[in-house]
């Protein structure tokens, strides 16, 4: 296939291996089919070649885990107190996140879309190739049609005790908030609220309710602009955080002042907020907790926490007096001593475990999302390793759920003490 944007492709590639783990040859492995319910086909099934004139494949992501239905709603916010970062003259700085939570009732609520049509226009022809460095076919899936099992402003389900816990979700770079979903509505499933946030501008596309389309502009300087982007996501957290507040004490922090859920309001749980992140979404986590301290606990994703020029990021040098969980592909993690460091200089609680034969992307829905294309086996193994798509998908829903469990909730946490007999694909690095 002919790159239609070389010269952004090759920068994108020499930031995702500044802030990925450097790959590693993987085998040739077929890829098996989800669990009954998730409607992903064996990625060994015979189809036909694709055409020009072939429809888009409609696209299934795993049915959530957890006991309760998942609702999830999209909120436009806008910090007044900072200009944009990004682009010169914008007075303000705009986000755009999505709330998932645990629902009883989801009758009468349409589904939740996966891309809104601008945005997946923009991630198949641009962001799923130039960005990401996935060999796709432009025009093979429908991304905008892809299925949730998320339904759009349903009720809300409260908790226990009539609050949900809160955890945070960063995307890594070049890839938009909706890369998460698998993930993030599985913990809403389990009775989590869980916050995706674009960070516009940096994030490949952000699609707001008036129909702009915000795409990233990439600067010549990765080191500097990696340095910038951590720095402003970790104001974005704490606006986030700001606005969760707002609204769980009544106010409605829509710029566009659409309706809330049901329940949401006085729902949330914010006295201790969990984060967690893939690739620079990971070291986002990191530094956000390093930050603000109403972040409780995190998890970075195979996120580097060693600069582009070799040095360690501030929080590697000092580590975090908080839990925080180090979950890598297999082979090389972080691109320096960025993961070593941190462990050594973190008092908290800390732990690196390895998912066995995964690579970079296996954090993401690309574990779910691209065996159902029928890619080619080295296009798969590059991008997923050789893990089934089960195993991962299941293996990092039970230890990000078992993680925010005890942490936020105060479980048990044995999962989190030593190897498994029931996911024996997660190892546990001394």
């Amino acid at each position: 296939m002919t790159n239609r944007h070389p010269h952004r492709r090759r920068t994108a590639a020499t930031w995702l291996r500044a802030l990925a783990a450097c790959a590693v040859a993987p085998l040739c492995a077929l890829a098996t089919a989800l669990p009954a319910g998730a409607a992903v086909p064996p990625a060994d099934a015979a189809v036909p070649a694709a055409t020009a004139a072939s429809p888009a494949r409609q696209l299934t992501l795993p049915v959530p885990s957890g006991r309760h239905h998942v609702g999830a709603v999209p909120l436009h916010l806008v910090d007044r107190s900072r200009p944009g970062p990004w682009q010169p003259g914008q007075k303000y700085r705009e986000l755009m996140i999505t709330v998932y939570y645990p629902t009883t009732r989801t009758t009468h609520h349409p589904p939740a879309p996966y891309m809104l049509p601008a945005a997946a226009t923009h991630f198949d022809q641009v962001t799923a190739n130039d960005y990401l460095g996935m060999d796709l076919p432009v025009g093979r899936a429908d991304w905008a049609g892809t299925v949730t099992h998320v339904a759009t402003g349903a009720p809300v389900a409260a908790g226990r005790s009539g609050h949900l816990p809160v955890v945070l979700y960063s995307p890594g770079l070049g890839e938009p908030r909706t890369w998460g979903t698998t993930l993030a509505a599985d913990l809403a499933g389990h009775g989590y609220v869980v916050v995706t946030v674009d960070n516009t501008y940096e994030s490949p596309e952000v699609q707001f309710p008036n129909g702009t389309l915000a795409t990233m502009s990439p600067p010549a300087d990765p080191d500097a602009y990696v340095r910038k982007s951590l720095a402003i996501r970790v104001a974005d957290t704490s606006f986030v955080l700001d606005q969760l507040q707002s609204l769980d004490s009544g106010r409605n922090p829509d710029a566009d002042g659409r309706r809330l859920p049901d329940g949401l309001a006085g729902a949330l749980d914010l006295s201790e907020v969990g984060m967690f992140g893939h690739s620079m979404g990971g070291t986002a986590a990191a530094q956000a907790m390093d930050a603000d301290h109403r972040i409780a606990a995190g998890i970075n994703m195979d996120g580097n926490l060693t600069n582009i020029d070799g040095s360690l990021m501030p929080v590697a040098q000092h580590g975090l007096d908080r839990p925080f969980l180090l979950l890598g592909k297999d082979g090389d993690t972080d691109t320096g001593p960025g993961w070593q460091a941190f462990r050594a200089h973190t008092p908290g609680w800390t732990r690196q475990l390895t998912l066995r034969g995964s690579e970079h992307a296996s954090f993401t829905d690309a574990e779910a999302l691209l065996p159902q294309l029928h890619l080619p086996c080295s296009v798969r193994t590059a991008d997923l390793g050789t893990i089934s798509p089960t195993t991962a998908i299941r293996t990092n829903e039970a230890y990000v759920s078992a993680y925010f469990d005890h942490w936020l909730r105060g479980g048990s946490g044995e999962l989190l003490e030593g190897p498994s007999a029931k996911y024996p694909d997660m190892m546990f690095v001394n």
